[in-house]
């Protein structure tokens, strides 16, 4: 049950691209404003670079697809029926979220629908990865942005303190002698942990081949880039006293956060390294003893 029958490989390929000219029509509009807001919003520029990314993944598969059992299953319509209704329910309230999302889950159902599980158990990787490419739902951004931004601003504000400067804090603001820092959104980190957590992924890909493995290089990003930004913002308040309350903005202000990604780039390519080597010590044993 849940299977049909086994169809031809012209047929396949008129469905898929039937299926596939039905979603750019339909998904037309949610491509165009998922582009616009790319070219707009900061945090989530690195959608351009998901796409190729995940069409890359899929076509480094190319060989496992063509020789995998072709087995559709009626599964991957309802697949396809639920992400319209999730689509459509997107449209009615507004949600950009669910319509974005809403695409991912028709390409998946589309998978199963013309050429079973199997191909969907190969492509899973870059379907899921395609998911980096949406944008979170303001409510939920809020919710990691505001927490990321209180702390940078503790930890901006123990740096400055131990360093002999006096300094104020309000929740996100720091006052020092001779300007008022405040933390705002663009400061909270969460630009460059979307990015840093995209890399990490991509990192994890190309370098490791366990699954753990990739898992514990994609969370590390996370506390790396929160130490990045802390050190940003502390760094920051540090240039504004000893060298100029300019430095707090300005060119410095934004070269200042890529040097700091950069920063955390190294961090996870250090995350990596110790990884492979203790992955190597681990298995030095067991290939001496089998020798």
């Amino acid at each position: 049950m849940g299977r049909v029958a086994s169809l031809t490989e012209r047929t396949e390929v008129r469905i898929a691209v039937a299926l596939t000219a039905a979603i750019g029509l339909m998904y037309a509009g949610v491509v165009s404003s998922l582009i616009q807001q790319w070219s707009s919003d900061d945090n989530y520029s690195h959608g351009f670079f998901v796409l190729p990314l995940a069409a890359y993944f899929a076509w480094e598969r190319r060989e496992q697809l063509a020789v995998a059992a072709r087995r559709p299953s009626v599964l991957g319509l309802l697949v396809i029926i639920a992400s319209l209704l999730v689509y459509t329910a997107g449209l009615l309230g507004a949600e950009l979220f669910l319509t974005r999302v809403s695409m991912i889950g028709v390409i998946a159902g589309t998978v199963l629908f013309v050429w079973g599980w199997t191909h969907v158990r190969i492509l899973l990787f870059p379907i899921l990865f395609l998911l980096l490419m949406v944008p979170l739902p303001s409510i939920i951004f809020n919710q990691i942005a505001f927490p990321l931004q209180l702390v940078a601003s503790q930890a901006g504000e123990a740096v400055i303190t131990t360093a002999g400067i006096p300094v104020l804090r309000e929740g996100n603001v720091l006052q020092l002698p001779s300007r008022t820092l405040e933390v705002a959104e663009a400061c909270s980190g969460i630009r460059s942990l979307v990015s840093l957590i995209m890399l990490a992924i991509v990192l994890g890909y190309f370098t490791e081949r366990r699954t753990g493995v990739r898992v514990l290089i994609a969370m590390a990003a996370v506390p790396i880039a929160i130490v990045a930004n802390a050190a940003r913002v502390a760094g920051t308040g540090l240039a504004a006293e000893w060298v100029s309350p300019a430095a707090a903005e300005g060119f410095f202000h934004t070269f200042s956060g890529w040097l700091m990604f950069v920063v955390a780039f190294a961090g996870l390519l250090l995350v990596q390294h110790l990884l492979s080597r203790f992955r190597g010590r681990t298995t030095q044993p067991v290939l001496a003893g089998a020798a």
